[in-house]
């Protein structure tokens, strides 16, 4: 087994030879903007989990899908080509969930902001329930 350090920077170059090539274009008509988040190797160093995302619609994700599982061949030629290791690792292409995960995160901070408001109003309309101030003063003595 290879160690953590050794790992991430393999991951790391994975990433930059991936990003790289699919910078200067694959020839698959169906790949879109694709952007590589993070890429995680195994122990072994025998196994890449590529995270990837794509800016568009729904198709245009699952084309981009098609075309990376296209080129995984292609792309892990490329990625032998520019590491030091005495195998190459088999990628897989795993579409991150970033965007949707932001997307959930701002909903819910828009509902939160919503009830702060709601709260603020309610707060700034309510009168006590009982006295203003509930507690029992000391006595004045006027005669000393």
């Amino acid at each position: 087994m290879a160690d953590e350090a050794r790992a991430r920077k393999l991951a790391d170059r994975i990433k930059e030879v991936v990003a790289r090539r699919l910078d200067k274009g694959l020839r698959d008509p169906r790949l879109g903007f694709v952007t590589i988040t993070d890429v995680r190797v195994t122990g072994d160093l025998q196994h890449a989990s590529i995270f990837y995302t794509v800016y568009g619609t729904e198709k245009e994700r699952t084309d981009s899908a098609a075309a990376l599982k296209a080129a995984t061949g292609l792309l892990r030629t490329e990625v032998g080509r520019n590491i030091t290791t005495r195998l190459t690792p088999s990628l897989e292409f795993i579409p991150d969930a970033i965007p949707e995960n932001a997307e959930l995160i701002e909903g819910l901070l828009r509902e939160a902001r919503q009830r702060d408001e709601q709260v603020a109003g309610l707060a700034a309309s309510a009168e006590y329930a009982g006295e203003e101030d509930p507690y029992v003063q000391p006595r004045e003595d006027d005669e000393e």
